[in-house]
């Protein structure tokens, strides 16, 4: 849950009915607000709003402290697993020499076997920014090469003085 979810207790949930379950998951059923209240002082715990949405609104009788700690630990796993895409930028040039990109493309090689992205940047000088074509041809050059070990998206993209492509791992 967001910030801006803020959850509804006790005193907050002011309905005409609710519909209101038990910790135990027992059903109490449509009764008014303040009469779930009422239990759920009785019983030591907090009323706490689920489900605005729903017709009736549903409440659930809780202890709030520790729903929070497990909606906090639900949170943390699913963070956890989570999967960080990094991405390797390698710089180029127009009139870069072969043993140059050879070298470049073999760091790409390492990266992409690591599951890293890669992106490589053509630096566009001059008169070239005018004319990209010759930095799309080094582009070219580079993705022929990783063919075999990446899923290349051919679609460049040019910013300002750079031309770019992203080159992604194929998967195994």
């Amino acid at each position: 849950m967001s910030k801006n979810d803020e959850i509804l207790l006790n005193e907050e949930i002011d309905f005409p009915e609710v519909r209101c379950i038990s910790d135990k998951g027992e059903q109490y059923g449509v009764i008014s607000s303040e009469e779930a209240l009422k239990i759920a002082e009785n019983e030591g715990l907090d009323l706490v709003l689920i489900a605005p949405n729903a017709k009736p609104p549903v409440c659930k009788i809780m202890d709030y402290g520790k729903f929070r700690y497990q909606l906090e630990k639900k949170q943390k796993e699913a963070k956890k697993k989570q999967k960080q895409i990094e991405i390797k930028e390698i710089k180029l040039s127009v009139k870069i020499a072969i043993n140059d990109i050879n070298y470049k493309v073999k760091h790409a090689r390492e990266f992409l076997s690591e599951g890293k992205h890669v992106r490589f940047r053509v630096f566009l000088r001059g008169r070239e920014v005018s004319e990209p074509q010759a930095g799309f041809e080094v582009l070219n050059r580079v993705a022929a090469m990783l063919e075999e070990v990446a899923n290349i998206d051919r679609d460049f993209k040019t910013e300002g003085r750079y031309v770019n492509m992203l080159v992604t791992p194929k998967s195994k």
